[in-house]
């Protein structure tokens, strides 16, 4: 069944489809999905787990080391100074990278929503960030290569097109099956994206960091990677370059389209501009969707603060080095390959507001129990930590408990960006999800900054990093509040 909606407006000369066929295993349901196996190891090796915190710690806070400008500081503290400017540029990126998506995204959804077809402006931002992904190669400690300022305005070049790739694809999600299938061809694509970055993963710590490390399965690390320079980290971005402009095709040659063959991209402009005006104008028309991003403004910046903070925790904390920091980022993209899934089933289940706020509520519940563990105990001392066995990492109790937490974390995560995805093309009016997706990513990068600032005056009032780390649930609780008002319609009501 093929729904349409017509508009009188020059944009649009025909009608557009609202609705698709299939499920998530159909030929568009999955070439929707696949897109996100092409391009999520992007974000989830360069911007989370890899690059990013090699360019804070090994160029910036090296570079402000061996500049001699800290040479009058003792060792701990120059250290610590170093590492605090890296985490600032990585922090300055993200913050005008997310104000130039913030200010633009919108008005790209809504002209999405009106113009011609959406595949070819997808290609624009997905050209975009593979070729600053693939100059990600020549960022060198020392001044070698790029310059700091290059290498930054890749980054958020990069972070920009990421941002406009997922507001276009995201706005093609409603035709890529029937309604009643969005939900899991949704958590499929998302589970897909965490399964290619577990993969790549692996392929890096067993042809690098394990020949390197122990010898084995290798005696030195393949094609000729030499680890002191860093290449295994600024590798990642070529890899990520290939990975997307390969696996992209099959999206691009299967998935549907629902833009107009033929229709102005200028008057789409134009018309988009005026509807987000408008629909600024007249939000009390919009109330439950309304609702609905205002809860996710909170809920996505709490669980964004305490998935890149939880990993400061567990190498503070738990002493974990970089091989138990690789085996983390492994185990826990596994984990979220399982939670797409789990996130589309519980959805059918219980319906997907219910689904949404399960699995917040499992994030707070995991993320209080993650901050009991500590290298001494478990559970606030309730129980002694102790070595369990003599392995190559994770040895003892607390390595072990924070690990299996992890799994719950990645998977209710996961689930709940699909869930919200889900949740977006329910409430937003038919034929215009595009103008929606873009205040949708609005409400998940523009409080990107109250994570950190609770936890950094939290920690500042109490003198205590768990009570800093502990003030992330207060957002997590004011967007599920929020979010336990809207209601849903009857269209996407269906279980609750």
């Amino acid at each position: 069944m093929d729904a349409t909606i017509n508009d009188d407006t020059p944009a649009l000369a025909v009608a557009r489809p609202i609705s698709g066929d299939g499920g998530a295993l159909g030929k568009t349901g999955f070439a929707w999905a696949l897109f996100e196996w092409a391009r999520n190891p992007y974000y989830i090796l360069v911007v989370i787990y890899i690059f990013a915190p090699y360019f804070a710690r090994d160029i910036i806070g090296a570079d402000l080391l061996a500049s001699g400008a800290l040479d009058g500081l003792d060792p701990e503290t120059a250290r610590n100074t170093a590492n605090a400017q890296g985490q600032a540029t990585i922090a300055s990126v993200t913050k005008w990278a997310g104000l130039i998506a913030a200010l633009t995204a919108p008005f790209l959804g809504a002209a999405l929503d009106r113009g011609g077809r959406l595949k070819i402006v997808l290609a624009l931002p997905v050209t975009a960030i593979v070729i600053c992904s693939a100059l990600l190669w020549y960022a060198m400690p020392g001044g070698k290569g790029l310059s700091t300022p290059a290498i930054m305005a890749l980054l958020v070049i990069a972070y920009v097109s990421f941002t406009y790739s997922e507001v276009t694809h995201n706005s093609m999600l409603s035709v890529a099956g029937t309604p009643d299938r969005l939900a899991m061809i949704s958590g499929l694509g998302l589970g897909l994206g965490n399964l290619a970055a577990t993969l790549i993963f692996i392929a890096i710590a067993v042809l690098f960091v394990l020949p390197a490390t122990i010898s084995w399965p290798f005696p030195v690390p393949q094609f000729g990677i030499d680890l002191d320079k860093f290449e295994h980290a600024r590798l990642v971005g070529p890899i990520c370059a290939v990975w997307l402009a390969v696996f992209s095709i099959p999206f691009f040659l299967n998935a549907r389209d629902p833009g107009v063959a033929g229709a102005s991209w200028r008057t789409a402009m134009v018309e988009g501009v005026r509807s987000v005006r408008q629909t600024v104008r007249e939000a009390s028309k919009y109330r439950e969707l309304m609702k609905f991003l205002l809860a996710r403004m909170f809920y996505a910046d709490a669980m964004a603060a305490l998935l890149a903070l939880g990993a400061v925790y567990v190498a503070l904390f738990l002493g974990w080095g970089f091989l138990e920091m690789l085996c983390y980022a492994i185990f826990a993209s596994a984990c979220a390959f399982g939670g797409g899934i789990f996130g589309g089933w519980l959805e059918d289940r219980i319906g997907v507001k219910r689904a949404l706020a399960v699995e917040i509520l499992a994030m707070v519940v995991t993320g209080l129990f993650q901050l009991s563990i500590t290298r001494d105990s478990l559970f606030l001392g309730l129980i002694d930590n102790f070595q369990v066995w003599d392995g190559l990492v994770f040895k003892t109790l607390s390595d072990l408990t924070y690990l299996g937490l992890i799994s719950v974390v990645a998977v209710t995560a996961t689930a709940s960006i699909a869930s919200s995805r889900t949740m977006l093309v329910a409430l937003a009016p038919p034929g215009r999800s595009g103008e929606f997706f873009g205040l949708f990513a609005i409400a998940g990068t523009i409080t990107v900054w109250m994570g950190p600032l609770l936890v950094q005056y939290f920690t500042l009032w109490f003198t205590s990093q768990r009570v800093g780390m502990a003030s992330i649930s207060l957002l997590f609780v004011i967007g599920l509040t929020v979010l336990l008002t809207v209601s849903m319609p009857a269209r996407g009501a269906a279980k609750g």
